[in-house]
């Protein structure tokens, strides 16, 4: 029975994303779980130095493996597997043997100059601070070896449309963390939690093995490493591992800044951006996976009618999910921290009330972003598709630039701008809180994350001309018709919005008055009662806008199980 599930293919795109995005919302619920016992198990200082630790682990991962190998992989290995299936097995061993090998040398190079590492990335922590961050970070180092080879697997996973065991990884690595977290943190202290990270590195591996066994592929040591698959892999990576970088090199900026500011700065930013990342990893990335063997085919096809119809219905599909979203979010981001990070659900809880009104602040002001964040994925793989990995490498550099630019100006102007710290405040509600200049941490990542998405539309829509010779030329398949389908599906979801957004202010209004606040369980049925009357709202007024996504995401479910056409 388990092995029938996990060697389940996926019949559509969309049924694809939408597992993802079930997996994703396991996932993160096990991540909302994962950060309310941090946060109430450990005091803002541990959670600091936690925080501090994954940094370079993660930066190693980030640009190696799904900087990396992850975009220049699945493209290769489907032109090898289309040609000769013997010859895709042979560059998948070369593969997997040169980035086990390098991977194991290049994290124990960085252990060695961890100590000199930890300093630049955290100045403001005290030396005792900066020691446990060096044990945590060495520890952690297992991690990016076991998810780069695991990243390999999902590849093959997801050519042959294996997406049931690449849908469970997620939800097992976080439940690896959670065991580091109750059961080897009590016993080993704060370097539990780093070998929970191992341990949840190690499961989601595991499971990705079964299927891809099912799917004929045998692991055989091969050292020969100038294969010319491998040669190409390199050569579409690294201009991706320079775009990559931008991305964690922000992270490592914002956490030195943050750990000059008063403790529990950084902690606060992380977890609103954890929870920034749950409608992310619900919407954006799952669509953005899916679609992704569908562009990669289409263009090497030269089916450019095709390739933008999957672009710009997939555009539209998340743009349907995540803009109405994004505002629920805002309207209920104080509920949604008091629930998530500020219940206890283990012993009393240690997350105060200065730390939900902050965290809540922060997340309130990712929510300006979140569309643009939500899309990228899906323009950067397009670019992927394309075989073009060094635009979003220029477009990505630039707006760190620009980030570390808005991240030095937003703080030091809630420091010194009255003005701008008060408009802020009266913006999020938070005229009784102090000290809230890590705020202009998220409000720098989601400006330069609008940016971003602006240029990489700009230059995809200039890439793809109408009669460019890289796909064979057909009536209606222009990037003009991808624009006025997109606008045309985005003035009805805005409309939708808008009305959803006054439906659910007036509905915490009325709420309030026979809801007790004050209770987990009065907070709790707020949010659930608004988040049931939005959705409903929305979705019946998709239907009378006759908006196509609702009828598509249905049909898309029901093909699954009948065998019907994919969508």
């Amino acid at each position: 029975m388990i092995a029938r599930f996990l060697n389940s293919k996926a019949k559509t795109v969309t049924f694809a994303a939408i597992l993802l995005a079930i997996s994703a919302l396991i996932s993160r619920v096990l991540g909302v779980f994962r950060d309310n016992l941090l946060a109430n198990l450990f005091s803002k200082q541990q959670t600091d130095i936690y925080f501090a630790a994954f940094r370079i682990p993660d930066f190693v991962y980030g640009i190696l493996i799904t900087g990396g190998v992850v975009a220049a992989f699945l493209p290769i290995f489907s032109e090898y597997f289309k040609k000769n299936k013997i010859e895709a097995q042979t560059l998948t061993n070369n593969v997997l043997t040169f980035f086990l090998l390098f991977l194991i040398f290049f994290c124990s190079l960085l252990a060695i100059f961890t100590p000199q590492l930890v300093r630049i990335i955290v100045p403001g922590f005290s030396p005792y601070q900066k020691e446990l961050v060096v044990s945590l970070t060495r520890i952690m180092f297992l991690s990016p070896i076991l998810l780069g080879i695991s990243a390999i697997f999902s590849g093959i996973l997801q050519y042959f449309s294996l997406f049931f065991a690449l849908a469970l990884a997620p939800i097992f690595y976080n439940i690896g963390i959670i065991i580091g977290i109750l059961f080897l943190a009590p016993r080993f202290g704060l370097k539990g939690l780093a070998l929970g990270v191992g341990l949840g590195a190690l499961f989601h591996l595991a499971i990705q093995i079964p299927p891809l066994l099912k799917s004929g592929f045998r692991f055989k040591p091969s050292f020969n490493f100038k294969h010319q698959g491998l040669q190409k892999i390199f050569k579409l990576m690294l201009p991706r591992i320079l775009g990559s970088a931008t991305f964690h090199i922000n992270l490592i900026v914002i956490t030195a800044i943050a750990s000059t500011l008063v403790p529990g700065s950084l902690s606060c930013f992380n977890f609103a951006n954890n929870l920034r990342g749950v409608p992310i990893g619900l919407i954006g990335i799952p669509f953005a996976t899916a679609t992704f063997p569908a562009l990669a085919r289409t263009f090497a096809e030269k089916k450019k009618r095709e390739f933008l119809k999957s672009f710009s219905d997939i555009f539209s599909r998340i743009l349907f999910l995540i803009i109405p979203l994004s505002f629920l979010i805002f309207l209920l981001r104080e509920q949604i921290v008091r629930i998530i990070l500020g219940t206890s659900i283990l012993n009393e809880g240690k997350f105060t009330w200065w730390e939900t009104k902050l965290t809540a602040g922060a997340l309130g002001i990712f929510t300006i972003g979140l569309f643009a964040a939500s899309l990228i994925p899906l323009l950067v793989r397009a670019f992927f598709a394309l075989r073009d990995t060094k635009t979003p490498v220029k477009i990505a550099v630039l707006c760190m630039v620009l980030n570390i630019t808005f991240c030095f100006l937003f703080v030091n102007l809630l420091k010194t701008s009255d003005i701008f710290e008060n408009f802020i405040s009266n913006l999020l509600n938070l005229t009784q809180i102090k000290n809230i200049s890590v705020l202009g941490l998220p409000l720098a990542l989601s400006l330069s994350s609008i940016f971003q998405f602006s240029l990489l539309f700009l230059f995809l829509k200039k890439k793809i001309k109408p009669r460019s010779p890289r796909f064979a030329g057909k009536a209606g398949s222009s990037w003009e018709r991808v624009e006025q389908e997109i606008l045309s599906s985005l003035k009805k979801v805005l409309l939708a919005t808008l009305l959803t957004v006054i439906s659910t202010f007036l509905w915490l209004q009325i709420s309030s008055s026979f809801f007790n606040l004050r209770t987990f369980l009065g907070v709790f049925s707020q949010v659930l009662s608004s988040l049931f009357i939005g959705g409903t709202v929305y979705f019946i007024l998709s239907l009378l806008f006759k908006s196509k996504e609702p009828k598509i995401i249905w049909l898309s479910i029901k093909n699954q199980f009948t065998g019907g056409d994919s969508l």
